[in-house]
């Protein structure tokens, strides 16, 4: 089958978030504090065929469209796609996210994007309720609702530090909700599964991959920890999956060579 492959941005300037979410709902963003400019031509030159970006990456450019479809254009990227996330399990903040999550929505489609990835679901001072579930799962389905409008395919990404972290969780949302999965290979390992056995279990629900690697307790780049990525491979193949696969490594000494090095691994799937 013919994959195509992607890289995310934010291994340029690490993971953090806009602080303005400390006091309002509607800009609760993922923010990496590296240049979106330097990390695209990184990941040109590569060899990835796009990048994915983390909503407050994305909006930086809500004023400045022609000036970001320039940017892939020069360095011959595709948008894959826009991550983005909330809190989700909490009534009285949802309309906010969800109108945050439109404004994000809209803009990734009208720049060329094609998936919309979804992270969150909250962890309670107290702890994870099992109602909690049935809540995230009805505000994924109106995720999805807003993902359909602008022609986006919603998937939840599982994460470490959500409510959605280990397989046992990951299995009581799944048929709640009619929203695709986005496997994130090492995020499922490190909150204690077996990704393969995940992609294998709800490969007729995966439009789209997030890979990374791990070992010593570590997010790394492919090859380099113990995934098994061909097992996995296989059984996309075997799906008839042929979409994108991105490399989402959060963060890295020398964002260039960590991507240079995941990109090299991958070659070994190229028809």
């Amino acid at each position: 089958m013919t994959f195509k492959f992607g890289y995310q941005t934010n291994t340029w300037g690490g993971v953090v978030g806009h602080p303005g979410g400390v006091t309002s709902i509607k800009d609760v963003l993922y923010l990496a504090n590296g240049s979106t400019e330097e990390a695209a031509q990184d990941i040109a030159s590569a060899n990835y065929d796009g990048i994915e970006l983390f909503d407050g990456n994305l909006l930086q450019y809500i004023d400045r469209k022609e000036e970001f479809l320039s940017l892939l254009e020069k360095n011959s990227l595709k948008l894959v796609g826009v991550y983005t996330g909330g809190n989700f399990i909490y009534s009285g903040i949802l309309d906010e996210e969800l109108k945050k999550i439109e404004k994000v929505a809209a803009f990734a489609a009208e720049v060329g994007a094609e998936h919309l990835v979804i992270g969150g679901g909250a962890v309670r001072s107290e702890g994870v309720l099992e109602s909690d579930f049935s809540d995230l799962a009805s505000a994924l389905d109106q995720v999805v609702e807003i993902a359909e409008k602008y022609n986006l395919t919603p998937s939840y990404h599982p994460h470490l530090g959500t409510c959605v972290e280990t397989p046992e969780q990951l299995d009581k949302l799944m048929p709640l909700t009619k929203i695709y999965l986005c496997p994130d290979t090492a995020h499922i390992e490190a909150g204690g599964g077996d990704p393969v056995e995940v992609i294998r279990k709800y490969v007729d629900r995966i439009k789209y991959v997030h890979f990374k690697d791990y070992g010593n307790k570590e997010f790394q780049p492919l090859g380099v920890g113990h995934q098994k990525f061909d097992e996995m491979v296989a059984i996309l193949n075997d799906a008839g999956f042929e979409g994108w696969i991105t490399v989402e490594l959060d963060s890295y000494s020398n964002p260039k060579e960590g991507a240079e090095i995941s990109r090299k691994y991958l070659s070994k799937y190229e028809n």
